[in-house]
């Protein structure tokens, strides 16, 4: 077995993907969790009484190895995966949550991180320390410490089991997304499908040795059909492919997997002394309970509804006028959606496309970045990496310093899962006086190039891109002590602050600038189209919040009550969209079984995290607007208080620090344009 610590002797002690054969990973990974439990026992052996330093701090920085291969191999099992992958994260994952409990239920750490915690009034500690204190405290207190030994063992049982489901949940969703595709040879069956995703699907037809086109389940495949093909059935048969993920009676049925899970996240919860999994999550967010989160989503609900059902009318409407079409479906929203958009603002997304090349985008947001928060970035080949797809950068401030390393992964593969997310490999902390910078990757599903094109991105596109790369300020501006605090390492309803803030410069003359020129003739985008894009971010706005609020409220219907009763997941999830429903239902769809924020990714009784954030962050720009958008004075002091504090401090002493007050929704409101529709 190679020497874990020879590996990561790299540049900038980057993450060796290329010295780690798939079938290493286990092994390090076991002997990384002995050297763990083995500074554990060093910490709990300790005869000196316990403080700050020989216990907490102590505790803080072990595992620095274990948490480096974790960190790598499951983004490879999300962005890399193969048959052999997924098979080791299903011996991983479980000995992982054995590991993290037989450190919490440690009654000896328990005892001595306690003993610290009853003289903290006497410890003269700053902020930081007082958090991670508090932190390391309440890790124990609720997760089980104060258990007896039967019901740790139960919480051992549960904790194996739910990750082993959870991983299961994940492998389906990509499998059953690899299992499909629409293969069409007809020149009629493609009418209305821009150029190039004409292109791309005949590329990926070629690579399957086949004539004609084909289209499957991955984003930039499916988004583009669903927007454009001006054939209704086929359009029906992609939406149902997609909203049916996990939902056929076979092997990769979901629905037992979302029954178990649920279960098991509500007897964990009660086993711990919390009335269900959401009460317990919760008190660990800036929202607290689950009744201010279902107020919240109710209070917005009800200025969104009003708007939604307006929209929605006047959307089938004007279906029925230019095609006859009695009765809108769920595959016609994204059809008619694009059509009357073109028809009101003369704006289509395929005219914008040009403008927005892939690589021109990436440098607009660089350099965003630079004018606000001084950053450089130059792009490095002496960094390992997992595919060759990925890029690699070197982050530097204006005096040279090295501040990160930052990846980026594009572009759709079989072995990657869909979506967009961001990632860290390695944390920012201070040790020893020195300021161990971060490492950050951003993983996305964008329009691959083709052999005539280079990749040319939607405003969707873009604005993700967007989204993304705030995530990753978050984390290579994190300056903190410690890693456990550092960067994104927030309360989850505060963690999309800094990637929704980031997307309004996207809809803004200054900022588009930079960046949004025509990929051939280097023309700058139009300001005509740049008017058309302001005042189209509002367009059918109504209809995309309850859109959101009705995931929350599903995530709030598995989490928030006892679900044991819960038999079919159909008609719970049928129940919990009955606020939000404007389309006819499809009995051939199901959203949980394939609701992989929620049953995988660490969202449970999070998902209103986006919209809570979205009241932040309207609120926060509305600041940026106010005094200009590259003002360095609001951008500094975005930067000190919330971008490099991390997990510090409680969010909202953060917040007011950078604000000068609490957050207001009619910020978000007057945004979206809902004060005016519903009044």
């Amino acid at each position: 077995m190679p020497d874990i610590r020879k590996l990561f002797d790299t540049i900038y002690e980057s993450a060796p993907f290329q010295k780690i054969q798939a079938a290493d990973y286990l092994p390090l990974i076991e002997n990384e969790i002995q050297e763990a439990k083995r500074e554990i026992d060093l910490i709990t052996s300790n005869t000196e009484s316990p403080n700050f330093k020989n216990t907490i701090e102590a505790l803080e920085f072990s595992g620095k190895y274990l948490d480096r291969m974790t960190s790598m191999f499951f983004n490879l099992n999300s962005a890399e995966t193969n048959d052999e992958i997924q098979k080791l994260a299903q011996k991983i994952s479980p000995m992982l949550s054995e590991f993290g409990n037989d450190i919490r239920l440690n009654q000896k750490l328990f005892q001595r991180v306690e003993a610290v915690y009853l003289q903290q009034k006497e410890l003269d500690l700053n902020a930081e320390q007082t958090t991670l204190l508090e932190n390391r405290y309440k890790s124990f207190a609720r997760n089980g410490a104060a258990l007896s030994e039967d019901k740790k063992n139960k919480l051992r049982e549960i904790d194996k089991k739910l990750s082993s489901l959870s991983l299961k949940f994940g492998e389906n969703v990509l499998a059953e997304t690899n299992a499909f595709e629409l293969h069409l040879t007809d020149e009629k069956d493609i009418s209305g499908i821009p150029e190039g995703a004409l292109e791309a699907a005949k590329n990926l037809a070629e690579s399957k040795d086949k004539e004609g086109w084909v289209f499957d389940l991955n984003y930039p495949s499916l988004v583009p059909f669903l927007t454009y093909a001006d054939n209704r059935e086929l359009r029906k048969k992609m939406l149902l492919a997609s909203g049916s993920k996990g939902f056929h009676n076979d092997e990769l049925d979901n629905r037992e997997t979302v029954l178990s899970i649920a279960r098991l996240r509500f007897e964990r919860a009660n086993l711990l002394g919390y009335k269900t999994h959401a009460h317990y999550v919760l008190e660990e967010r800036m929202a607290k309970t689950p009744g201010k989160v279902n107020d919240f989503l109710k209070e917005l609900l009800e200025k969104a509804k009003p708007a939604a059902q307006k929209e929605f009318i006047q959307l089938q409407d004007f279906a029925r006028e230019r095609d006859g079409i009695k009765q809108l479906e769920k595959w016609d929203g994204a059809y008619y959606t694009e059509k009357l958009k073109q028809k009101l603002f003369d704006l289509d997304d395929e005219k914008l496309k040009p403008y927005f090349k892939l690589e021109n985008v990436v440098r607009g947001v660089f350099t965003i970045a630079h004018q606000l928060y001084d950053l450089n970035f130059e792009e490095v080949h002496d960094v390992d990496t997992y595919h060759e797809d990925v890029k690699t950068y070197k982050v530097t401030d204006n005096s040279g310093n090295f501040t990160a390393l930052f990846y980026a992964d594009f572009f759709p593969r079989p072995g990657k899962r869909n979506g967009a997310w961001m990632t860290s490999y390695k944390p920012q902390c201070i040790k020893d006086g020195i300021n161990d910078r971060p490492h950050i990757s951003i993983v996305c599903n964008f329009t691959k190039p083709t052999k005539t094109k280079p990749s040319l991105l939607t405003f969707n596109e873009v604005t993700t891109l967007f989204h993304e790369f705030g995530h990753a300020l978050h984390g290579m501006l994190a300056n903190t002590t410690y890693p456990s605090l550092s960067g994104t390492s927030v309360y989850w309803d505060f963690v999309e602050l800094p990637s929704q803030v980031l997307e309004n410069w996207c809809y803004e003359k200054e900022a588009l600038k930079l960046f949004a020129r025509h990929y051939e003739t280097g023309e700058d985008l139009p300001m005509e189209y740049v008017e058309k894009i302001r005042k189209s971010s509002s367009f059918m706005e109504g209809i995309q919040t309850l859109r959101q609020l009705s995931f929350g409220l599903l995530d709030m219907s598995w989490h928030g009550i006892d679900p044991t009763t819960i038999k079919d997941v159909k008609a719970h999830e049928n129940k919990a969209f009955s606020a939000t429903n404007l389309y006819p239902e499809t009995p051939e769809t199901c959203m949980s079984t394939a609701f992989s924020h929620i049953f995988q990714g660490g969202y449970s009784s999070g998902y209103y995290s986006y919209k809570w954030a979205e009241v932040l962050d309207a609120d926060a720009f509305e600041l940026f607007r106010e005094k200009g958008i590259f003002n360095k004075e609001v951008a500094v002091s975005f930067k000190e208080n919330i971008l490099s504090r991390g997990g510090t401090e409680d969010p909202m002493i953060l917040y007011k620090r950078f604000r000068g007050q609490e957050p207001k929704p009619d910020a978000l409101l007057r945004r979206a344009g809902l004060l005016e529709k519903v009044s």
